[in-house]
């Protein structure tokens, strides 16, 4: 396998939810396409699912919160492409939505590795393929979520992390300048996937009301990781939100 004239695009957390509608988006946009997950059957279906084969996806499970996990997967992207266009950092999860003093360090640590240290893990080496390739650069996409704006009651590992993708997103937009490396944020608020179904039936407000969501399409979600992905590198959104148009964030609280 080769990347030919095609562009590659690296999706974590692509078994299921937004990275496998990015997944999809950024194939019927031209790009080839790696997944990768923890579970290699999920990201196996995933593939079928989108309508991809052996040439033009590859699937991978990694832990993305375990450096040397990541090291092999990136091994294997230069191994089978020999390069990298776009790496969209989704992977992520929450805690028990509990008062933060009844978290446990493994509660919090467990959210951090995912959501934060994967990020990082896979940025340092996405930069250190992006700049010795030719041509050089790329792209980083960070899922940085509604959440790295405004919290959600009892929810202290997740908003922590997800603000901190922010400060990561910056850091990497300006460090990345000289070496045509680009990176924005997406923040994606109440897409309809099996980890927002709570929101259908029912969640807790900042009043500690219990009220139904509105929800939208996870396709429109992968749609705009793909504009922001065909962008060329000389232009770069920093900061996109797309959310439910009538969910409870502008006014939230």
């Amino acid at each position: 396998m080769n990347s030919g004239p095609h562009k590659v695009a690296l999706v974590t957390g692509a078994g299921t939810g937004i990275g496998k509608a990015a997944a999809k988006a950024l194939l019927k946009g031209g790009f080839k396409v790696v997944l990768t997950g923890r579970n290699q059957d999920r990201l196996n279906s995933a593939i079928q699912d989108i309508g991809g084969d052996t040439t033009n996806c590859l699937a991978i499970s990694c832990d993305v919160g375990k450096p040397e996990a990541v090291k092999h997967l990136f091994l294997e992207i230069q191994k089978q492409f020999g390069r990298l266009d776009v790496l969209f950092n989704n992977a992520g999860m929450g805690a028990p939505a509990i008062p933060m003093e009844e978290l446990t360090y493994e509660q919090w640590m467990n959210v951090v590795n995912a959501n934060l240290c994967g990020a990082f893990l896979c940025s340092q080496e996405a930069i250190r393929m992006m700049k010795a390739q030719s041509p050089q650069g790329g792209r980083i996409i960070n899922n940085g979520s509604i959440s790295a704006h405004a919290p959600r009651p009892m929810s202290a590992p997740y908003t922590a992390t997800k603000h901190a993708i922010t400060g990561l997103t910056k850091v990497i937009a300006l460090d990345g300048r000289p070496f045509n490396i680009a990176c924005g944020q997406i923040d994606i608020g109440n897409a309809a996937t099996e980890m927002t179904d709570r929101m259908a039936a029912g969640i807790m407000q900042a009043d500690q009301s219990i009220k139904v969501e509105p929800r939208m399409d996870v396709d429109h979600v992968g749609e705009a990781v793909l504009h922001m992905a065909q962008l060329p590198l000389e232009s770069n959104i920093l900061s996109m939100t797309i959310m439910a148009t009538n969910m409870p964030f502008v006014g939230r609280g």
